[in-house]
């Protein structure tokens, strides 16, 4: 990211960007004042072991990633607001449900409806901002603000629960659905006064910059249509993309032990005041991202992208070697090791999204942020994975292995630039009767 970027662009977010912030803030912050602590509910319910736990939660994660994929690449033919508005609908239903799950099937059911509804609404929101800034300096800095406002969220919300009494109870995943039901409130208003507000400026301006307030509105852009097959087709052709994912699936593997396995191994090994370490944990990690994430961007402004990635992955290793090295009781010691790890991931985590955004072309960024869901079976292999060798080998074991595992997604980036990209101007018609 260049010197370029500048704090006064936020001026020329338009009101459905503002929408999205403020959604993000609220919907994250009640999200996380109970989903952090299923893998607890679970284990008290219903004494589940480490791997039981992580099958569920990988299962449920495994199947939102496919259904992601699916959904947010037909948003290029559908629309965004149309897909966006039901999975709007499916969170509301499905942490409704969550709340009152009873049973292990049922548990294990509702997470999965849970899961489809979040890795759905996260690639969406990201090719909704593509969508809506044209400026790409200005959609760099939505996509930092948006990656700031969620960890505002996810720093308020575990503490405002232990304050309510919430943390860790089943029927705080009710604020979760009340939350986003005002949200989808929001953006049905939202979504009208951004097409009224194109309207009015295709009445005044050229055609092409009309084409935004068209394309948003229909999603039928005035360049060729990208179908289904033919966007599979270049995703299957672009070997930097592919790489990207498989680095990234590795990173989140890395980083999904701490919202799974980590929790598991503590609860495991009876650390005394383990909700609020863990609230601790969370409202740490979110702290560190609120704090130093512009700082860090600011200092990082004129470091290659790629570069900006490796300095990020060599503090993701350092944060793994000293939970290895960490006694199970230190209490201070996980929060020095989180304080490394969202160092990490403040540097990581905006940066993939920008990456993205760099790569896509305009009319497949639907496909590409689709595709960047894939990200997730890192998330979604972490707790079975974790849970195993949590289960065969102890903790030590896991963060050791981890840590290695950052040396090979280093050397991933390093190659990464040097892979063959597609012809995306190249004609459809053999590939799609192929």
């Amino acid at each position: 990211m260049s010197s370029e970027l500048s704090f006064s662009r936020v001026k020329d977010f338009p009101l459905l960007m503002w929408i999205l912030l403020f959604g993000s803030f609220i919907t994250r912050g009640s999200f996380f004042m109970v989903w952090p602590f299923l893998a607890v509910i679970l284990y008290d319910k219903f004494a589940l072991s480490a791997t039981e736990v992580g099958l569920i939660l990988s299962t449920a994660a495994v199947v939102a990633v496919f259904i992601s994929f699916i959904g947010s690449t037909l948003s290029d033919k559908l629309g965004r607001q149309t897909v966006m508005y039901a999975t709007g609908v499916l969170y509301i239903v499905s942490f409704s449900l969550l709340a009152e799950a009873d049973t292990v099937t049922m548990f294990a059911i509702v997470i999965t409806l849970c899961s489809i509804a979040s890795a759905l609404w996260r690639p969406l929101a990201s090719a909704l901002i593509g969508d809506i800034i044209d400026d790409s300096k200005t959609r760099e800095l939505a996509m930092q603000s948006m990656y700031f406002i969620v960890n505002v969220g996810c720093a308020v919300g575990p503490i405002a629960g232990v304050w309510l009494g919430l943390t860790g109870q089943q029927s705080s995943f009710y604020i979760t659905t009340v939350a986003f039901a005002f949200l989808l409130g929001l953006l049905v208003w939202g979504f009208s006064h951004h097409k009224r507000s194109h309207h009015k400026k295709s009445q005044k301006n050229t055609e092409s910059q009309s084409t935004c307030s068209k394309e948003l509105e229909n999603n039928e852009p005035e360049k060729e249509s990208i179908g289904m097959k033919r966007s599979l087709a270049i995703l299957a052709k672009d070997r930097l993309l592919q790489c990207l994912i498989l680095a990234n699936v590795i990173c989140l593997f890395i980083y999904g032990q701490m919202d799974s396995s980590l929790v598991q191994y503590l609860t495991r090994e009876n650390v005394p005041q383990l909700l609020e370490l863990v609230s601790s944990l969370i409202f740490t990690n979110a702290m560190v991202i609120i704090t130093c994430q512009f700082l860090l961007l600011r200092i990082m402004a004129k470091v290659e992208l790629v570069h900006r990635i490796q300095i990020g992955l060599v503090l993701l290793m350092c944060s793994q070697v000293f939970m290895a090295l960490n006694a199970p009781s230190f209490f201070w010691g996980w929060i020095g090791a989180v304080v490394v790890l969202s160092l990490a991931e403040a540097i990581l985590f905006p940066t993939m999204n920008v990456h993205i955004d760099r790569i896509a072309p305009d009319n497949l960024r639907g496909a590409y942020f689709g595709a960047s869901a894939f990200y997730d079976f890192g998330f979604a292999f972490a707790p079975l994975g974790g849970g195993i060798i949590l289960d065969l080998f102890g903790g030590f074991c896991l963060f050791v292995l981890c840590s290695a595992m950052c040396v090979v997604v280093m050397g991933l980036y390093y190659v990464l630039e040097k892979l063959p990209r597609p012809d995306f101007t190249e004609p459809t018609k053999r590939e799609l009767h192929s």
